[in-house]
């Protein structure tokens, strides 16, 4: 997903007409991705890998010690069952050898590798890249400490909405739910400029009705251009 000249121009417009109402500041960020999720591959080859002994019973392999009835001396019992066992440890390590790389390759596949990482890390790693970029921006620098930051992750598919203090102590985080759930259906929809622009709409009308302009005073502190990160 990405956003065409058209839907930035519609963005920056939207921006614009909403710092024109209000002495708060919306910047908007947008990026490809949050993270590489590194780990969901090695987790997945682990558990993976883990299951091999299962699988071998489940296939029905089964290690037996040898019949006593049938003539056999204790020492030729013994000697058949500790090869027995050997064959059934060797068979059992190839095996999960074998899985851990096959789903180490597998899963490493980035479309794969985004769609096995629990959605709870994902939230974690978009929602930590935006505090980032909300620090890197020196938005907690505006005069009156009403900057907004908007962050869209495309390949999550998950936004975050980051207000400053001077912000926060006077308007709750509910607030931004309804601005929130029209930039994730824009996502899901597939019309991400859309969604980034009726969310700034949104946030625009919260802003002026709290912080409205000072006369002859509203200086535009922040850019109103999209901001595009590159894949982390």
């Amino acid at each position: 997903m990405a956003l065409a000249p058209s839907d930035l121009a519609a963005i920056e417009a939207a921006i614009t007409d909403a710092e024109a109402r209000t002495t708060g500041e919306i910047y908007c960020v947008v990026t490809d991705q949050s993270g590489d999720y590194a780990e969901t591959p090695l987790a997945w080859a682990a558990g993976a890998a883990l299951l091999g002994p299962a699988l071998l019973l489940l296939g029905g392999i089964h290690v037996t010690a040898p019949d006593l009835v049938g003539g056999w001396a204790a020492e030729q019992v013994g000697e058949v069952a500790e090869r027995a066992a050997r064959s059934a440890l060797i068979g059992a390590i190839v095996l999960q050898a074998a899985l851990f790389v096959a789903t180490l390759v597998l899963v490493a596949l980035p479309p794969l590798r985004l769609a096995l990482t629990p959605r709870v890390f994902k939230r974690d790693r978009v929602r930590r890249r935006a505090l980032e970029q909300f620090a890197a921006k020196n938005m907690h620098l505006t005069r009156e400490r009403t900057g907004v930051l908007i962050f869209v992750s495309f390949g999550e598919r998950m936004a975050e909405l980051i207000a400053d203090e001077g912000i926060a102590a006077h308007v709750e985080a509910r607030v931004w739910d309804e601005a929130m759930a029209a930039l994730v259906a824009g996502l899901r929809r597939g019309e991400a400029g859309t969604g980034v622009a009726a969310a700034v709409r949104l946030c625009g009308e919260v802003l002026a009705e709290r912080f409205p302009p000072t006369a002859q005073d509203n200086p535009d502190e922040l850019p109103n251009a999209v901001v595009i990160l590159p894949r982390v």
